[in-house]
């Protein structure tokens, strides 16, 4: 009965491994559980987007500040993920910023809202309207009397002011301010045209405009409508003590409403179903019988949603938030409740988009380059060691492809640095055959038999292979631990590419040479 070897096992798990997870890239229409496997490309040779984020802690105490940034990153990386990106880079940048990359993102605008939405989630109690036009007329007051500290306002000429304030309803009383000649009356509230929301914003983002508003009150606009770009907008006056807040949120959905539905906010269209938690819903239950008849406003980072009338004591802690929704809209609004608020609020400092066509230059380069390597480094293999330096050959084809296999297998990115450590594993994948060749030559030159020339051979470097092979594997695990995205997938297909270049040279180059070569009384060795 033949001896079980453990070698020849493990060359065939590693010719299987390789032959799995490469089947992919070459063979089409393979089942689902197999072609899901397949390699990744980083943002350098897919295209994608890559957003370089500023984290404002001003507001926060030193202790928060610490780990307000990592904390961010959490729950990006948690949105991002439910966004459905695959392998996204988030990386920390000294102390305030965060490197993200989006490979293969298709929707720019949607992945940056999604990144830096802080997803403040309040509740509100909306003003009655005599209320708000008490506050509205106050705000107008105090802003006309110090019309000289807003010099946005101060630059509009009294032809812009005659023609705003005539296309409103508004009692004559009212309209000797500027500011009350931005807004008129809507149904239940202040509609704001188009021409100036843009005004309006800018305003509500100003400190000295909050000191113009009675204490208590808060303005919103409602949220855009998607599709409208021009679309006038509402402006809410709105209680400032917060009902409810994300924090007791339990969970969100979408749902679609029923075409049949007596609701035309929720008919046939996507909304939001929102779920608290235990003391939520208590909150939630105490806010509703004590505010019947008002309106109470689902307010996310300072935008209305939507301000549904209170009917009725409401129990259960559900709510639903609408707003004439798209689909993906609705998705990414779910995400960003489910995931929480952000620390502290982050600033785009930067946003470069890399096109598919710059990723398909570098992958046809950087292909030709390991192309053109692999076969110099063959040729001369072949050339200095004849049918040694072929066997060599064939494991390098496996050690090449064992790369991209382990890659795949553990869900890695290949990315342009990756390739450049494939390309440099190619020169350094034969040199663990060259220092056992070498050996096995002085062997031979002693005048001993191939089969012991081979035996003594890897013996004697065996132990040189492993040294020169560590110290590179030690300075990739440096590379790896302070390095940044580029820098460690260099290092991972370095490392890779070093495993498998010594199971090659010790295991697999090995065992073909005991079963082929040296077989039997063989007299010769070519190398």
């Amino acid at each position: 009965m033949k001896k079980f070897s453990w070698r020849g096992l493990s060359i065939i798990i590693f010719i299987l491994v390789t032959a799995f997870y490469l089947a992919p890239l070459a063979i089409p229409n393979l089942p689902g559980w197999w072609s899901q496997h397949t390699l990744k490309l980083g943002l350098d040779l897919k295209g994608g987007m890559q957003i370089l984020l500023e984290v404002d802690t001003s507001q926060l105490s030193a202790a928060d500040a610490r780990g307000a940034v990592d904390q961010n990153i959490k729950i990006i990386r948690e949105r991002i993920d439910q966004f459905g990106v695959a392998e996204p880079s988030i990386q920390k940048l000294g102390e305030k910023r965060i490197m993200v990359q989006l490979p293969g993102v298709s929707d720019f605008q949607a992945a940056e809202n999604l990144i830096k939405q802080t997803a403040m989630l309040e509740f509100k109690v909306v003003a009655q309207p005599d209320e708000a036009r008490r506050i509205l007329d106050t705000i107008d007051a105090n802003i006309t009397a110090n019309i000289d500290k807003f010099p946005a306002l101060n630059e509009l000429d009294e032809l812009d002011k005659q023609i705003l304030a005539e296309s409103d309803s508004l009692e004559q009383d009212s309209k000797s301010g500027v500011f009350n000649s931005l807004i008129r009356p809507g149904e239940m509230d202040y509609e704001v045209q188009y021409d100036s929301v843009r005004l309006i914003q800018n305003l509500m983002a100003d400190s000295l405009f909050h000191q113009m508003i009675p204490a208590g009150w808060d303005l919103s606009l409602e949220r855009a409508v998607s599709g409208a770009p021009r679309e006038d907008r509402t402006l809410h006056v709105l209680s400032s003590a917060v009902q409810l807040s994300g924090n007791d949120l339990a969970r969100a959905k979408v749902e679609y409403g029923s075409s049949t539905s007596t609701d035309p906010r929720i008919a046939n269209k996507p909304y939001i179903s929102i779920e608290m938690k235990r003391e939520g819903a208590r909150k939630f239950e105490r806010v509703t019988a004590d505010n019947v008849g008002k309106r109470l406003a689902i307010v996310l980072d300072d935008v209305v949603y939507s301000a549904p009338n209170i009917q009725e004591r409401i129990g259960g802690g559900r709510a639903q938030i609408t707003g004439r929704f798209t689909s993906a809209e609705a998705n990414e609004l779910a995400i960003v409740l489910n995931t929480g608020n952000l620390i502290a609020p982050i600033k785009p400092v930067s946003t470069s988009i890399i096109g598919a066509t710059l990723g398909s230059d570098s992958i046809r380069s950087g292909s030709l380059a390991g192309m053109v390597g692999l076969a110099i480094v063959m040729l001369f293999m072949i050339f200095y060691y004849k049918l040694s330096g072929l066997i060599t050959d064939l494991a390098l084809i496996f050690n090449v492809g064992f790369v991209l296999a382990i890659l795949t297998a553990f869900g890695g990115t290949l990315t342009l640095p990756g390739i450049a450590g494939i390309i440099l594993t190619i020169g350094m994948a034969v040199d663990a055959n060259v220092l056992v060749f070498e050996r096995i030559r002085e062997e031979l030159d002693t005048g001993k038999t191939p089969r012991s020339a081979v035996d003594s051979g890897y013996k004697r470097a065996t132990i040189t292979v492993w040294d020169a092979n560590i110290t590179t594997l030690i300075a990739a695990a440096v590379l790896y631990q302070f390095g940044t995205g580029p820098i460690r997938g260099f290092a991972i297909t370095l490392t890779i590419g070093i495993i498998g270049s010594m199971f090659c040279a010790l295991v697999f180059v090995r065992s073909i040479f005991d079963t082929f070569v040296v077989t039997g009384t063989k007299k010769t060795l070519s190398i």
